[in-house]
């Protein structure tokens, strides 16, 4: 199992292999077609008020982080559907619309799957 991360603004690739947005909203000009997304899978995304108080603030980070791990713990719905992808497909690659890509909520995912193993 392997699981990757990329902006959904850089151009799909065929290794990219099962395809999951992870965003609450739909990333602003990316085309539905262009964007070869597999599943979209909203609900494993932040809460609103959990993203508009992160706001990609780096100085809020570590925050966020820990915040939105929590909501990780208590959305099982969205993560058991996710884990499912994640454990059936042999590459999975979240998508994510966020600028920053070192601290935004699809890192936080990946290592939440990371550390169920």
């Amino acid at each position: 199992m392997t699981i990757l991360l990329k902006r959904a603004y850089e151009p799909f690739a065929p290794s990219d292999g099962f395809r999951i947005l992870v965003d609450r909203l739909w990333p602003r000009g990316v085309s539905k077609h262009l964007a070869h997304i597999d599943l979209w899978l909203k609900d494993v995304a932040p809460s609103t008020p959990l993203r508009k108080w992160f706001n990609h603030d780096p100085l809020k980070w570590i925050e966020f982080r820990d915040r939105y791990f929590l909501e990780l713990c208590h959305n099982t719905e969205a993560v058991e559907q996710l884990v499912g992808h994640v454990r059936h497909d042999v590459v999975v690659t979240l998508v994510y619309g966020a600028k920053d890509v070192e601290r935004n909520h699809a890192v936080v995912i990946k290592e939440y799957l990371e550390n169920m193993k």
